[in-house]
């Protein structure tokens, strides 16, 4: 087939060949899903080999810099398994970036229930505090990761405070803004007594961020690594439809939940919610209401 941009992607071939070492020239490049809502995402071959792209504009590239530091992050834990990062770069205005190229298919009950038990794995590697190294995006929304010691303050300055306020910029005010600011008032309550350890995350996981390989090898990918609360991960993974019930199964097994969770996931999943409606508009404005709603009522 014909290769389109094809001075884009003989700057991809020199960078995949320049990080292996060894030759590569694109041969073919066919638009595949699996680039998240933001990106384009390619299967791209040659030399015998094949790879998967994601490209989008070049002011994106920290971004994809960012996910490819998170994917290290997860891959040096020895747990779930991530497509390794090739490399990134920039050519005419596009960024990219090479990750290794995996056929993944919905997990079976089986691969989900490894994965359940892999994920607690990976929450048990730690740091001293709460954060990341750096910056990086959940969707295309900029996430904060300065480093806090405490985190009720993490969650209120570097989440839900910094999501309130990009809401109100994009004219999401009245009532979200007023049982906001009540909520944002009266975390310290919400969270008291729960202490977390810093785990690290992968921190956009659902379900179309997850998959297995043909022999049932459980894969996760496009992350937005920081070290937090585990349960944070876990709440996402029931927001949008939910994992099977053999994941949850085999995460409790590997590490068990107290009956404080039920409320903490309603408030780690109004962070995502709030971000969807910043990224995707009025739909959610309900959702984010509601949830703020009962939050404050478990405080009353």
């Amino acid at each position: 087939m014909r290769v389109p941009d094809a001075a884009l992607w003989a700057a991809v071939g020199a960078a995949v060949a320049a990080t292996l070492g060894s030759p590569f020239r694109v041969e073919s490049a066919a638009v595949v899903g699996g680039g998240g809502c933001i990106n384009e995402g390619f299967r791209v071959s040659g030399s015998g080999q094949t790879f998967f792209v994601k490209r989008n504009r070049a002011n994106q590239r920290a971004m994809f810099e960012a996910e490819a530091e998170a994917l290290r992050a997860i891959r040096a834990t020895g747990t779930v398994r991530v497509p390794q990062p090739l490399c990134t770069g920039e050519h005419s205005g596009q960024c990219w970036l090479v990750l290794e190229h995996l056929d993944l298919a919905p997990g079976s009950e089986a691969s989900m229930a490894l994965l359940g038990e892999r994920l607690a794995a990976l929450h048990r590697a730690t740091a001293e505090r709460f954060g990341w190294d750096r910056d990086n995006t959940v969707g295309s929304t900029l996430q904060h990761n300065d480093w806090s010691a405490d985190w009720s303050e993490f969650w209120r300055s570097r989440r839900l405070g910094f999501q309130f306020a990009l809401a109100a910029r994009n004219g999401y005010r009245g009532k979200l803004q007023r049982d906001g600011e009540s909520l944002l008032d009266r975390l310290d309550a919400l969270l008291f007594g729960h202490a977390p350890r810093p785990s690290l995350l992968h921190g956009d996981l659902w379900g179309g961020n997850a998959g297995a390989t043909a022999a049932g090898e459980p894969v996760v990918f496009d992350p937005a690594c920081y070290y937090g609360d585990r349960e944070a991960d876990l709440a996402m993974t029931e927001l949008f439809g939910g994992f099977p019930p053999a994941f949850y199964a085999a995460y409790r097994e590997a590490w068990p939940l107290d009956a404080g969770y039920a409320v903490r996931r309603k408030l780690y999943n109004l962070y995502h919610v709030l971000n969807h409606l910043n990224l995707f508009g009025e739909g959610y404005l309900g959702q984010a209401e509601g949830l703020i709603g009962q939050l404050l009522g478990e405080l009353r």
